[in-house]
């Protein structure tokens, strides 16, 4: 009996002095989302912008598909299990862009639209545009870095619609150039999560949420 009473104890006293070591936070998929949107913004942009030719377009395509399109639909996945609404929705619908651009560059033909095809595309992207505008709105509770990537993003997406639909290049040199924008500062928000997270502390800031 009384050894007992000393083994209670004694594992009483162990437990009351172990070591208690932190659990580490899960990984955020968002670095990984808005490091796919970026890169493969980066490339396209340039392309619109009018600092690379229309006939190396093609080079985002590879993006458009693993990247931009199933690695950060993959991101968007893994926020749902986040329990991340926000960040699920935008990482899902912007991989489903992408997915959907490249297929509508490789796939799909708009030979027979004539004149219309710009007018197609512009709504298509009109409505990217509508959508981007309302996930401003929440991305406003968000940090200011990610409600900065929305804000331009969104007239990103206006200025290469009225580009398209009107076929003024000058529209699309603009949405080119915004787009630029747009990739680094999601690279930016991006670095941030990667680097503050794996050096535990604040380097990159990125405004209060």
């Amino acid at each position: 009996m009384n050894s007992a009473v000393q083994d209670v104890d004694a594992s009483s006293t162990a437990a009351k002095h172990a070591v208690v070591r932190p659990t580490a936070p899960p990984a955020d998929p968002g670095a990984l989302g808005l490091a796919a949107f970026a890169l493969t913004t980066f490339v396209l942009s340039f392309v619109n912008a009018g600092l690379l030719p229309v006939t190396v377009e093609p080079v985002v395509f590879g993006l458009a598909l693993f990247y931009g399109g199933l690695a950060q639909f993959a991101a968007g996945i893994w926020e749902f299990a986040n329990r991340n609404t926000f960040g699920a929705t935008a990482f899902c619908s912007y991989g489903a862009f992408w997915l959907s651009f490249w297929f509508l560059a490789r796939f799909t033909d708009l030979s027979g639209a004539g004149s219309d095809k710009g007018k197609g595309v512009g709504v298509f992207l009109l409505a990217w545009g509508i959508f981007t505008l309302y996930m401003t709105i929440a991305a406003r509770r968000t940090s200011i870095a990610v409600f900065l990537v929305f804000v331009f993003l969104t007239v990103t997406f206006f200025a290469l619609a009225a580009g398209d639909y009107t076929g003024t290049l000058a529209f699309t040199r603009v949405g080119g150039v915004l787009g630029i924008a747009t990739a680094l500062l999601a690279w930016y928000a991006s670095s941030a999560v990667v680097i503050n997270s794996t050096h535990q502390r604040t380097v990159l800031p990125v405004g209060p949420q």
